[in-house]
């Protein structure tokens, strides 16, 4: 047998140098955690801190929770307990809205963030928003952070007998929708309200959507027009059409999982122009896509850690929803 000579220590040295490269190249490799992003967002929404570290005020009645979340001053409103509300409640700005414990929210109605900048809603069950009020719906207001919130309707009605679980429309923009779940609904997610608002809509509605779940979901997976989207690391389950893509929005789709669903991305239904979509990494699971022009988005303006396909379902399932912080 053949003996080598003993390593120097200088060899030994270089050995060691390279374990530790191995080891941090290693580290900045693992694909992100449920709840990595727990203290600030990531994505279009970046640098959204909503209250920030003013004391909390903790509320449990619709006509405290008005009073707490008006006005532009910071300020952080704990919800205690589920809420009934008729319409929808405006958000100023500066605001976080956090739910207490697993069960904390509203159903109803919900919240309104028009023309207001730097909102954080966290931790929050949503549910049966009537129409016309919309779970949440951003309108003409930018840096929105929604993240590990579980919105939810029903089925069991006309698909315009509830509204939107989330709306972002009339020119919004810098928003991260992170963490949460939508379940069991008709329309889950629209993105630019309409065709015809193509002068206020154009060079807006930058929105990312990470981590999120959506569980028997008809469509709007989401549905954006005009705008820029950036759609990774969610799981889609049960849904007719899932990504839409539209009014010329460019749409990069990434390392999603999708399961029992019919089309996966789209770019060609319902409106007067199609939308672009580039898709990689995604786990279609059988769905079919129609992509009539591939888009030139394919690399975001943020950092970001987009863990593989094979790793979402357990990510996500384990860590969406209020009641996972």
């Amino acid at each position: 047998m053949r003996t080598r000579p003993p390593r120097t220590q200088a060899q030994r040295s270089a050995l060691v140098a390279t374990a530790a490269a191995l080891a941090a190249t290693a580290v900045l490799a693992l694909p992100q955690p449920a709840g990595a992003a727990d203290t600030s967002p990531v994505g279009f929404g970046a640098g959204t801190t909503g209250g920030g570290s003013a004391t909390a005020v903790t509320v449990s009645t619709p006509a405290a929770f008005k009073a707490a979340v008006t006005g532009s001053t910071a300020k952080v409103v704990k919800v205690d307990g589920l809420i009934t509300l008729s319409g929808q409640v405006d958000i100023g700005s500066n605001t976080t809205v956090l739910g207490v414990g697993s069960s904390s929210g509203f159903t109803g109605g919900g919240l309104r963030l028009k023309k207001v900048i730097n909102v954080v809603v966290r931790n929050l069950n949503i549910s049966k928003p009537l129409k016309p009020a919309d779970g949440i719906e951003v309108q003409a207001s930018t840096k929105v952070w929604i993240d590990h919130n579980s919105f939810s309707a029903d089925r069991d009605h006309d698909k315009d007998y509830y509204d939107g679980l989330l709306d972002i429309n009339h020119a919004s923009d810098y928003v991260t929708v992170s963490w949460n779940t939508f379940k069991d609904h008709f329309k889950g997610s629209l993105v630019g309200h309409s065709d015809n608002n193509a002068d206020e809509d154009t060079g807006h509605l930058r929105v990312t959507y990470h981590h999120n779940l959506f569980s028997n979901v008809y469509s709007r997976i989401p549905s954006l027009r005009f705008g820029t989207g950036h759609f990774y690391d969610n799981y889609v389950v049960g849904a007719e059409t899932a990504v839409h893509s539209r009014m010329g929005a460019q749409m990069l789709v990434e390392n999603n999982v999708f399961r029992s669903t019919a089309v996966a991305v789209t770019t060609n239904r319902d409106s007067d122009e199609d939308g672009y979509a580039n898709l990689t990494g995604n786990d279609l699971g059988g769905a079919a896509t129609e992509v009539s022009q591939v888009g030139t988005f394919t690399k975001p303006p943020y950092s970001y850690t987009a863990e593989p396909a094979s790793s979402v379902v357990a990510s996500v399932t384990s860590g969406a929803g209020a009641g996972k912080l």
